[in-house]
């Protein structure tokens, strides 16, 4: 190894490529599988998969009666419990069988075998019945170098065993002769036309190189063996391993399609086309399947049965009855039949798998064109990749001789010259690319990637990574590839190098764990909070509004909380956060002399209006969703829009305190019963209930239809309440929540006005939009115009519990004076000058409307949620905690508007979110298919998920499946509570 300044050197260059931490991750760790394989990205994209693929089975297996009659499906656990014999077995068989053919464009004059055995045995099998020793003129041709020749000593037994077995059936047979048997003189060279017709060769023996060596056959060279082929196509025949040809063939279409007509290829299940290991598949031309009856009639050796493709006609006589293809494990295309069957295929399952896993491959990539064609520009984008990366090179030098299924790669690193380091790191390497992950001598640990698994070579293979890149895979995925194997090996080699400098005495310390997250304050600062608003509505002791639970939550945080403004910053103590509590500040003369020079850091408000000259330097919080009252420039107003400091909010916390109220203003005049009548009646003893009770007819609830504009918290928590009554839910909101608003069962809306159409009642709850600052108008005020009145029944009811300015004043008054609406609810801000008396605010145009409708229009002062202590003491604390998090580590909650320079978003937070079912309610559910089928997918693909989420247990990993399916399972539950709840099956059990 070189020196020590020299090694430190290689290790801070190493560092320094590697600073920028791991790349993009493929969407596939699995790169040591065939070309046409289960292509699923992760656990819950695989569990959709066996779901659908059971889904497949019940539907394509079918169970009948004696009358014919369709009674079901038959499910994979049955098929799974040894179907080895008759229907559906027989019929899984075939249709594999017939999707192998059809997908890869086998003619229909070859005839296609299926037996067991895997890579090495399969192949053989072939060989055996093509091959005769008996056949003194037969001679072979063997495109590998022969055994124990020094060109094949460094590959080992598993590169050399395809041409040792063929030279022991050679050695070992009565009549054999090792002579017949010509081997190449390098790795996967087609010799000549000439060259084989010269050495007498009639079977020509493909062992598939680019499964281990990654070099492929080139174009001129296939044109070779097909000249050669045509030259004598009865006696002579040429047979591929073709486990990574099919779907990779980089030559043109015709060329391909004349590989498939007249060669002979063989293929194991477990990695050419992704079924269970032990079974091979494979297509014979006819002229082959004449040989093998011939050779049947005088062998030179025995094959077992379990690999016998020519079993004896009359089974009762296995020597002496004629053996014949025609009764073997054939598929023929040209009949659509099995001739014959497969000894012990009591995995009739795996041979489903295998049909379907064929249908999926060619609904994403194609047909085995656009494969082959995909498997050639993968190739390409290697080619690029390694071009500009010059610490990975490409074994195969010839271009034309690189591999389309599979790439091998070395890594060229000049300054690690010892073979033994050089192992090291690629071993080290691996770890790192699969789950195992490495560390460092001072004991840091790298976690796995999880990138790329099995991507070794073959022991005796040139390269240091080799790994299935065919055209099953996405070019994004293989380029990910490579850049995780450069990334690993660097970082591998950082590992090794501080090893070998271990050796020398040099030590590294191992880097400060953080707890949590980085600190961002400034410890010699006092940071200084507005707390503008109530804290606490229930009174206490002193008759006054009760703070004590959010002063004590801020002290247990490390906070300071004062009374009254902030007087002294000098006599305040340093790295702590000091929370200024004032209620009372109403108005802009109050507010503005305390706030219009940054003299608080932040703000806490609710429905206090904060003046645009207000400077609060590191951000506000409105407790409640919307911020129209954080006026300050500091974010931008309440937009939150063009300032340098962060606006947020506390959406959700009063949001079932205002849906409550909701419904308690619906509840008031629907169903009319009048019920203050009512009581004064009965309390005065004057009321029959027999005679008098039908003098007061009424309606539920149930059954009428409700239009919510707005589909944020309150909206969603209103139209739950809705359903819970019985109602009919139509929901107004932006396209993107439409998915949303149909799982949970509601009806969605294109426009307000279609939301309105025929409702009885309409509650709002949109809020005020973006302000303009060139009108001083909210883009939602005045939505709910004449047209949106006039859309609903007649008699209707309207409740306004979010802002006053989006209903029309002028348009309500007059839906009130023809009576299309009935009785009105409005929940508005009304302030009043403690000096003048005057009044201002949204609620203002409601007032005269109250003295010409008496008794139909209820106001409020936006008290709907505001009075409620649980949720403005929650909202109060969650607003704490935000302000805590912007100034100690510039990490903003609930961001309204622009993430500010220097700050991170940590996303939003929103609070944490009731007889009997009868065996008669399930016996009847049963019978709604539709509704029972629909349920069944949503439940499946939680299952799968929620599976997958349970089953993993690496944190980045688990990860990686919260950001890619949270969407679909929250939009999957949501259907399924809304379907469960339609079928009558949500609730306890009866019994």
């Amino acid at each position: 190894m070189t020196d020590i300044a020299q090694m430190q050197e290689q290790r801070l260059t190493a560092l320094r490529q590697t600073a920028s931490g791991a790349p993009k991750l493929p969407s596939n760790p699995f790169f040591g599988v065939g070309p046409i394989t289960d292509a699923t990205t992760d656990e819950v994209d695989s569990r959709l998969r066996r779901i659908a693929f059971d889904a497949w089975i019940e539907k394509t297996y079918r169970k009948f009666d004696d009358r014919g009659n369709d009674i079901g499906g038959f499910t994979t656990a049955e098929i799974s419990r040894s179907m080895h014999r008759g229907y559906p077995a027989d019929k899984i068989l075939t249709d594999m069988m017939r999707a192998i053919h059809r997908y890869f464009g086998f003619p229909k004059v070859n005839r296609m075998a299926v037996g067991l055995g895997g890579g090495h045995s399969g192949f053989t099998v072939c060989i055996q019945h093509l091959m005769n020793a008996n056949d003194a003129g037969q001679h072979v041709y063997v495109d590998t170098p022969r055994p124990e020749s020094d060109p094949s000593k460094a590959a080992g037994f598993f590169r050399q065993s395809w041409a040792t077995q063929l030279i022991e059936m050679q050695r070992f047979a009565e009549k054999g002769c090792e002579s017949r048997i010509h081997f190449a003189a390098s790795e996967g060279v087609i010799p000549t036309a000439a060259e084989l017709a010269a050495l007498g060769v009639s079977i020509f023996v493909g062992v598939g190189h680019e499964t281990t060596g990654a070099n492929a056959y080139t174009s001129g060279e296939v044109r070779e063996l097909l000249t050669w082929l045509d030259g004598d196509p009865v006696n002579r025949h040429a047979v591929f391993d073709a486990t990574s040809m099919l779907g990779a063939m980089p030559w043109e279409p015709e060329l391909v399609s004349a590989v498939m007509a007249k060669c002979c290829l063989f293929m194991p299940f477990q990695k050419a086309i992704g079924g269970v290991s032990g079974y091979f598949v494979a297509s014979f031309t006819p002229h082959a399947l004449a040989l093998i009856e011939k050779n049947q009639q005088d062998p030179a050796w025995a094959i077992p049965r379990q690999l016998k493709i020519a079993p004896p006609i009359d089974p009762r006589q296995p020597f002496s009855a004629k053996r014949s293809v025609d009764a073997g494990p054939f598929y023929d295309p040209a009949e659509d039949r099995m001739l014959g069957g497969v000894i012990n295929t009591y995995s009739a399952l795996a041979f489903a798998e295998t049909t379907f896993g064929l249908l999926q491959s060619e609904a994403r990539v194609g047909s085995v064109v656009e494969l082959n064609r995909r498997s050639a520009a993968n190739r390409a984008v290697i080619d690029e990749w390694v071009k500009a990366h010059p610490l990975l090179s490409l074994v195969v030098a010839d271009a034309e001789r690189r591999g389309a299924a599979v790439t091998l790669l070395k890594v060229e690193d000049a300054d690690i010259t010892d073979a033994g380091i050089h192992a090291r790191i690629i071993a080290r390497s691996k770890q790192l690319l699969g789950y195992e992950g490495i560390t460092h001598p001072n004991g840091e640990y790298k976690p796995g990637l999880d990138a790329a698994r099995y991507v070794n070579a073959f022991p005796g293979t040139p390269g240091d990574y080799r790994a299935w890149v065919g055209g099953i895979r996405e070019p994004e995925d293989v380029v990910a590839l490579l850049e995780n194997l450069r990334y690993a090996y660097l970082s591998a080699k950082i590992v090794v190098l501080e090893e070998e400098l271990a050796k020398h005495g040099v030590t590294f310390e191992a880097p400060d764990k953080a707890d949590g997250a980085v600190r961002k304050d400034d410890p010699n600062h006092a940071y200084t909070v507005l707390i503008a608003d109530l804290v606490g509505l229930r009174f206490g002791a002193d008759g006054e509004p009760d703070y004590s639970e959010v002063k004590a939550y801020i002290e247990e945080k490390g906070g300071s909380f004062h009374l009254g403004p902030l007087s002294d910053r000098a006599r305040l103590e340093k790295g702590r956060i000091h929370f200024f509590y004032q209620p009372n500040l109403s108005t802009e003369a109050e507010i503005l002399p305390q706030t219009d020079k940054g003299q608080y850091d932040a703000l806490i408000a609710a429905a206090t209006f904060i003046p645009k000259a207000s400077v609060f330097p590191r951000g506000g919080v409105r407790i409640g969703a919307g911020t129209g009252n954080m006026g300050s420039a500091s974010w931008g107003g309440g937009n939150g829009e063009g300032g340098d400091a962060a606006l947020m909010n506390t959406p959700g916390i009063n949001s079932r305190a205002t849906a409550q109220m909701v419904l308690k203003a619906i509840l008031k005049v629907v169903p009319d019963l009048p019920v203050d009548r009512l009581h004064r009646l009965v309390a005065g003893g004057d009321f029959d209930t027999g005679r008098q009770l039908k003098d007061f007819p009424t309606a539920k609830l149930d059954g009428r239809k409700l239009a919510v504009l707005g589909y944020g918290n309150i909206g969603r928590e209103v139209a739950k309440l809705a359903k819970a009554f019985g109602m009919t839910v139509a929901i107004y909101a932006r396209e993107h929540h439409r998915r949303w608003i149909e799982a949970e069962g509601f009806g969605y809306a294109a426009s307000p006005v279609e939301a309105a159409s025929g409702a009885d009642v309409l509650s709002v709850h949109i809020g005020l939009g973006r302000l303009d600052a060139s009108t001083g108008l909210y883009s939602n005020a005045g939505t709910v115009d004449a047209k949106v009145l006039s859309a609903m029944k007649d008699g209707a009811v309207l409740v306004n519990y979010d802002r006053g300015e989006v209903v029309d004043p002028y348009a309500l008054d007059a839906a009130l004076s023809s009576g299309k609406i009935a009785h009105a609810a409005i929940d508005a801000d009304l302030f009043k000058d403690a000096a003048t008396g005057t009044l201002s605010g949204p609620m203002l145009p409601y007032l005269p409307l109250e003295q010409r409708h008496k008794g139909r229009l209820e106001l409020l002062p936006h008290a709907a949620a505001d009075t409620d202590h649980p949720s403005r003491v929650t909202g109060a604390k969650q607003a704490v905690d935000q302000i805590f998090d912007v100034i100690r580590f510039k990490s903003v909650v609930n961001l309204k508007g622009d993430l500010s320079e220097g700050y991170i978003s940590a996303g939003s937070r929103t609070p944490a979110g009731i007889g009997k079912v009868t065996k008669q309610v399930v016996t009847a559910a049963a019978g709604k298919t539709e509704l029972l089928e629909e349920l069944r997918q949503a439940s499946e693909k939680i299952a799968a998920i929620s599976g997958a989420l349970s089953a993993v247990s690496d944190p980045a990993h688990r990860g990686r499946i919260v950001e890619r399916y949270t969407g679909l399972l929250v939009e999957n539950a949501d259907r399924q509570r809304a379907l469960l709840d339609q079928l009558g099956l949500y609730g306890p059990a009866e019994g």
